[in-house]
């Protein structure tokens, strides 16, 4: 059969149930995948590591019996490795790395029976909100191709965005699930802490605010591959509370009147542009029509000490990341290696202590103790995810003398997303908003620790309510 614009923005919950029934050849969604990719690839640049070969062949021999059996599915180029294909970070100086086996995640992701057709666009080592590198050149968000779809997994949400693929990998220390998918209009949940695995390379240390899983269309998607994936690594520092039943089976269930707080400022001193406080009102009203109980708070934490001290923890994963790949290459990096504000955190981290470290988890512990009280008392926190809509391209560029001006910037473009990789708790972006001019506003989400019951029971019923789906982006053919 050929496949329709409505497949080829169908989700991947639909495109496995055609598979299964016979009704399409796992080839020929590749093919058409390909095809797509190749048409639409040069207006987004989205996709930056090609897998074709490897995706036909997969679709033409024994694909797992999965969730997700023969559907196409993206990888965004940080932390997942793919065995014998090479792995950058968005870094000229891995280039050329090749990896030899598959990191825990991608494992589990072929288990699934998703076929994966390539490699998608980040920033730098995912240090910014933008997705602008310097070794693969800017991602164009396909709502508005003059700004940027988030980072640092934008190249995974502007490809799902454009309807290359139904889904993709995406990973979030600070963010970068949650920006892109509410840049590009999409459903992006932040897992709980060691929900899934980031083994073998990686566990806890300064890691544990990085959690990966994917942006996608629907509600169930996400609900699914999390299902399908999720379990602590051997050995990990940190695991996830059990979840009581699949996730899946969750979207079946009525959430109930639940007891929401919402806020439309940060607890930084950062403006908010109207267009995301009128997108968190209008999901504040949209739930309290739905039933639930929507009361305007927010917790008590001191809202500048946790954002300096997730800056002194960024600089050291910085210094690290570059420390621990010198060693895995065994090649010395050298400044005109990396971008500005890369190697200014490089050298900014070098210099942070042992006590300053110390200091800043201690920091960090105490205001997420005081999160935790929160949610004692509601079920979700309702905020903006950004504090604006999506940025123009250079909006976190380093200006002269001032290597770190992007980094600054940052905090206030994404004021609202780090909290959650601080205290470990599932948070999602979720589209219920498009401004005057067409862009998709995202409203965050925050649940409790181990809780991503409710935020996915709270997101289907969202998604019921106000269906997302039908929406598509202007750039097409």
């Amino acid at each position: 059969m050929a496949l329709s614009d409505e497949l080829t923005f169908a989700d991947a919950t639909s495109l496995a149930q055609l598979v299964q029934a016979g009704e399409v050849e796992p080839l020929e969604l590749v093919d058409t995948a390909i095809e797509r990719i190749e048409r639409l690839n040069a207006k987004l640049n989205a996709v930056v590591t090609p897998m074709y070969d490897l995706a036909r062949a997969a679709a033409t021999g024994d694909l797992p019996d999965g969730p997700f059996t023969g559907v196409p599915f993206l990888l965004s180029d940080l932390i997942a490795e793919y065995a014998g294909v090479r792995f950058t970070e968005a870094s000229s100086f891995l280039k050329d790395f090749v990896p030899g086996y598959d990191s825990e995640l991608v494992a589990r992701l072929k288990r699934t029976g998703l076929i994966i057709m390539g490699k998608t666009n980040t920033s730098e080592f995912g240090l910014l909100p933008t997705t602008e590198s310097r070794l693969f050149g800017p991602c164009r968000n396909p709502w508005d191709t003059n700004r940027i779809p988030g980072g640092g997994c934008g190249g995974a949400a502007a490809a799902v965005s454009a309807g290359l693929a139904p889904m993709a990998y995406a990973n979030d220390g600070g963010g970068a699930i949650r920006i892109p998918a509410s840049c590009c209009g999409l459903f992006g949940l932040k897992p709980t802490r060691a929900r899934n695995p980031l083994g073998p390379e990686y566990g806890g240390l300064l890691f544990f605010l990085v959690s990966a899983h994917a942006v996608t269309r629907s509600v169930r998607d996400s609900a699914a591959l999390l299902d399908a994936t999720c379990g602590t690594d051997l050995g990990a520092s940190y695991w996830a509370p059990t979840r009581e039943r699949p996730y899946l089976e969750e979207l079946k269930r009525n959430p109930g009147k639940l007891k929401i707080a919402f806020s439309e400022k940060p607890a930084t001193n950062v403006s908010v542009h109207p267009d995301c406080v009128e997108a968190v009102r209008d999901a504040a009203r949209l739930c309290e029509e739905l039933g639930h109980e929507v009361i305007e708070a927010s917790p008590t934490i001191d809202g500048e000490a946790v954002a300096n001290h997730f800056g002194v923890l960024w600089s050291m994963i910085s210094a690290w990341a570059i420390d621990y790949w010198s060693r895995r290459l065994n090649s010395q990096p050298t400044e005109d290696q990396f971008e500005e504000l890369t190697w200014a955190l490089y050298q900014r981290g070098r210099k942070q202590t042992a006590v300053m470290y110390m200091n800043a988890l201690h920091s960090l512990e105490k205001n997420a103790q005081s999160v935790a009280r929160f949610f004692t008392t509601y079920d979700a926190w309702l905020t903006p995810t950004l504090s604006e809509p999506p940025l123009r391209f250079g909006s976190l560029d380093p200006l002269p003398e001032q290597p770190l001006a992007g980094w600054f910037r940052s905090g206030l473009f994404a004021p609202f997303t780090y909290l959650a990789n601080v205290t470990g708790q599932p948070a999602m972006s979720v589209p219920l908003y498009w401004n005057e001019l067409g862009l998709p506003i995202g409203t965050q989400f925050m649940g409790r620790f181990g809780d991503e019951a409710t935020l996915f029971r709270l997101a289907g019923h969202l998604e019921q309510a106000r269906p997302w789906a039908g929406r598509r982006p202007p750039v097409q053919d």
